[in-house]
């Protein structure tokens, strides 16, 4: 059976949910197996008008008995002038537990990338977590992104397939530990999307490109959800470590969950002025992974960063193929260095990723390469956390950086060199895979040394010598040849600096 009916406002109620603002509208009712049949259809419509709330709820009484929940939404797609943005309606949905904001209800969001999704106990859609369809209130959850001048008109369709359940499988998550070489370099590309969320890739596929860039991890993090978690045991090996994760994207900035526990949900159902970003920040961290912001300039709605550094265990500064948001995140991330050397605080480290989804999105470009003492979930994060850790374009290109003073000490990256402030010292950045780029060496001033374009080997070693008075730190840059001077061209890998003095 069928039935339709417009949310109106009378059936409407408008709350907050301890974050950003949120509308439920009137349940949608099912009767019971022994009245309806095997199965039955209902069919939701209505129109969301421009500044809609962030997120829009759909009541679903469930009855007993339900063995899959199936939904399938559409929404027009209005012609709007040029720079306005159009209609885009994401979609998920919450199980009887509750929408409430880091509870245990959520089961499930794709986003924009799907039209339609399914739950049981034995199987669910891509993004979604299977398991029993139990009796209550269930929430479909309407996300408008985006709704044109003349709104945003939908239709959801709700299924309910009554029957016995099957047997929701025991989750098998990757290993933490696959077979290093003991303290050595490592590469990995720790911002991925899989058809998971709004990916095209199965994680077999992403692993296996993941090998043939060279990698020896990956992080999976999927927008806003962890169903991918349990998917990536076969993909992973003695020779790729898989840490398991979140992009957590909220409508002030993303933040990737770096190693995070398995099963692990991040809610993402706020925004900055909601102060609700820390509590989030420290779930991560409870459940053993790192907060790294992603792509802090990007210029898509919602993408920009919003909610400060102040929990932040690392930076995404390079994020895909170069652009110029990623020239202004580098500018900032330095910026961010000098304030720490002038308030003796704290730094926070920079890492690239590639953010690849599809084809022809190359995973790898770029890649963060880690100074670890084994291939491991755990050794990987204290070497990003330390900052002993460079970005590169691909596994082709190798960089180091080294700094030492007059009795033999010496630092690398991410260290620091403990010498006097008039101790001479000596920066060495030693290069290989880049033909023709230049060496940059960037300093609290800026930069104070720049290299001939390096030979055809693409080998080269730069020095320089410098005091702790004249340069608090020192890092270095591998660039292509400008292509519109007098800005710089584009990165083929950056260093996390080395710092000089006693401080």
């Amino acid at each position: 059976m069928c039935e339709e009916h417009q949310a109106g406002v009378g059936r409407r109620a408008v709350f907050l949910t301890g974050a950003a603002a949120a509308l439920t509208l009137g349940s949608v009712s099912f009767a019971s197996a022994a009245e309806g049949g095997r199965s039955q259809t209902r069919t939701v419509k209505g129109t969301l008008d421009p500044g809609a709330p962030d997120f829009v709820y759909v009541p679903v009484e469930v009855p007993h008995g339900v063995r899959e929940i199936r939904v399938a939404y559409t929404y027009d797609r209005p012609q709007v002038p040029p720079g306005t943005a159009g209609n885009a309606l994401d979609i998920g949905v919450f199980d009887e537990r509750g929408t409430g904001l880091g509870g245990e209800g959520f089961r499930g969001w794709s986003g924009g990338a799907r039209t339609e999704f399914f739950v049981r106990s034995d199987e669910a859609t891509p993004g979604y977590i299977p398991g029993p369809v139990r009796a209550g209130t269930w929430h479909i959850a309407l996300g408008p992104y985006t709704v044109a001048p003349q709104g945003l008109s939908y239709e959801i369709t709700v299924t309910l397939t009554f029957g016995e359940p099957g047997r929701t499988p025991r989750p098998v998550y990757p290993p933490e530990r696959a077979k290093g070489r003991g303290r050595a370099w490592y590469r990995g590309d720790c911002h991925l999307h899989s058809w998971h969320s709004d990916g095209r890739r199965t994680p077999g596929e992403i692993a296996a490109l993941a090998r043939a860039a060279g990698l020896d991890f990956v992080n999976s993090s999927d927008h806003n959800t962890h169903s991918a978690h349990a998917h990536w045991a076969e993909a992973a090996g003695d020779d790729l470590l898989v840490l398991l994760g979140e992009e957590v994207t909220t409508r002030n900035g993303h933040v990737v969950a770096l190693g995070t526990d398995p099963g692990t949900f991040v809610d993402w159902r706020y925004r900055a002025r909601d102060n609700r970003f820390g509590r989030f920040a420290r779930q991560i961290r409870r459940a053993g992974g790192l907060v790294v912001p992603a792509h802090p300039h990007a210029t898509c709605i919602g993408c920009n960063w919003k909610f400060g550094f102040g929990e932040a265990d690392a930076v995404e500064v390079w994020n895909g193929p170069w652009t110029p948001d990623d020239e202004v995140a580098l500018a900032d991330w330095d910026g961010m260095l000098v304030a720490s050397v002038r308030d003796g605080r704290d730094w926070i480290p920079a890492m690239g990723s590639s953010d690849a989804h599809r084809d022809p999105d190359a995973v790898g470009l770029p890649q963060t390469v880690v100074l670890a003492d084994d291939l491991s979930r755990r050794a990987i994060q204290d070497g990003i956390r330390a900052g002993r850790c460079y970005v590169a374009e691909s596994a082709a290109v190798s960089l180091t950086l080294t700094a030492s003073g007059p009795r033999g000490e010496h630092a690398g990256i991410g260290e620091r060199l403990r010498v006097a402030d008039d101790s001479p010292v000596t920066v060495r950045a030693e290069v290989t895979g880049a033909p023709g780029r230049t060496v940059r060496l960037v300093t609290d001033q800026g930069v104070l040394h720049t290299s001939a374009p390096l030979p055809a080997s693409g080998e080269g070693t730069v020095e320089w010598r410098t005091t702790p008075a004249y340069a608090a730190y020192v890092r270095a840059e591998v660039r292509h040849e400008a292509t519109l001077p007098p800005l710089p061209g584009s990165l083929a890998a950056f260093t996390n600096p080395v710092f000089l003095g006693r401080r």
